[in-house]
């Protein structure tokens, strides 16, 4: 048998290795791509949705983004200086969704573990379409509506959790912490840049501020957060607090209003 000489092998082994990895690379997988369906899924998970005024239609929850500090007056009750700030984003689990129909009063459960319950007051804008690095001035293109909610908010878990320098998720995502009302087209309501932000807790305001005094405005908010992520439609913006949030005990009723904006009414329980 004919020897070879050293290069000579290595070449040929190079050779035999580049066509196989050309074989994997352009063969089929071994294991099929497995497509959901109602008969193969385990169990199935409930869709959150938020209903739309006039519509039959419903709002499917996708994300629950909220930023943090986007009033001046809230940013500094926090501990924080909002001329040097930029801004910051959390988020909430989908479920966290808890509907508020117009005209009712809807009973919330005092969460768990919490001994400081807090209300917050905001703005909820709603896509319908999304995207990577949106410009600030095309990003209300992708609002499909506004609503009235409250990122309801564990402070003592919150607060503790800051001192640890650990997460706070915690203080901010549980069952029933995004409380909202339906959802209105921004066809019916134009978008909002002003207008009284007001929340009453058994009759007596606790937080009274103007839209207009947030530190980033909504189309600011898109334009940052698709930066991070890659914005779709379902996501849900909460815009930001007043200053003035403070606690609620079971029995409380907190009543939510906003300019051009049916109120919501939540009662502690």
């Amino acid at each position: 048998m004919k020897s070879i000489d050293r290069r000579t092998a290595l070449q040929a082994g190079a050779a035999l290795a580049a066509t196989t990895l050309a074989a994997c690379a352009t063969s089929e997988p071994r294991e099929p791509k497995v497509v959901a369906t109602d008969a193969n899924v385990l169990f199935k998970v409930p869709q959150p949705f938020v209903p739309i005024v006039g519509s039959p239609v419903v709002f499917p929850v996708r994300r629950i983004y909220c930023i943090g500090r986007n009033y001046a007056a809230h940013a500094r009750e926090m501990g924080s200086d909002p001329t040097r700030e930029p801004p910051f984003f959390f988020q909430k689990p989908s479920d966290a969704v808890q509907f508020v129909p117009i005209g009712k009063t809807v009973d919330h459960a005092y969460p768990s573990l919490t001994k400081n319950y807090h209300y917050e007051l905001e703005l909820v804008a709603v896509l319908a379409t999304g995207g990577r690095d949106i410009p600030r001035e095309r990003a209300l293109d992708c609002v499909f509506g506004y609503a009235v909610g409250l990122d309801m908010t564990r402070r003592d878990l919150q607060n503790a959790m800051k001192k640890e320098e650990k997460p706070w998720e915690i203080g901010k995502s549980f069952d029933h912490a995004a409380p909202i009302g339906p959802i209105h087209p921004v066809g019916q309501v134009g978008h909002f840049t002003k207008g009284a932000i007001v929340l009453k807790v058994n009759g007596v305001v606790k937080q009274s501020a103007d839209l207009s005094q947030m530190i980033w405005s909504v189309a600011e908010q898109i334009a940052n957060l698709s930066q991070a992520f890659e914005l779709l439609p379902g996501d849900i913006i909460y815009s930001g607090t007043p200053e003035n949030v403070g606690p609620v005990v079971r029995g409380d009723v907190m009543l939510g209003h906003i300019d051009g904006l049916p109120d919501i009414s939540v009662k502690v329980v």
